[in-house]
């Protein structure tokens, strides 16, 4: 399992999109979910979060913390979904 932390800015407030991600991760903040994930689970809350977001407007993001020191980033964001850069901190 790996640690996910997972943020959004959308147009309007839907209370589907929070329901979809406190099933999945802790809540945070305001727009802000947390916690560990299986990849199969994973998989599951994106398609989850394809079905409630408006990809034209709406910004999704999911970090993925691989180790101590380094985080894949993926962002769904205006009908396109991809993968940033590995970081190093």
């Amino acid at each position: 399992m790996s640690f996910y932390f997972m943020m959004w800015e959308k147009k309007e407030y839907k209370r589907c999109l929070f329901k979809v991600c406190k099933k999945y991760l802790s809540y945070f903040q305001k727009s802000v979910f947390r916690g560990e994930m299986s990849p199969s689970k994973l998989i599951k809350l994106k398609a989850k979060l394809e079905k409630v977001i408006d990809k034209r407007v709406d910004f999704i993001c999911i970090i993925k913390l691989m180790n101590d020191g380094v985080f894949g980033e993926e962002v769904l964001e205006n009908g396109k979904m991809g993968n940033g850069e590995s970081l190093i901190l």
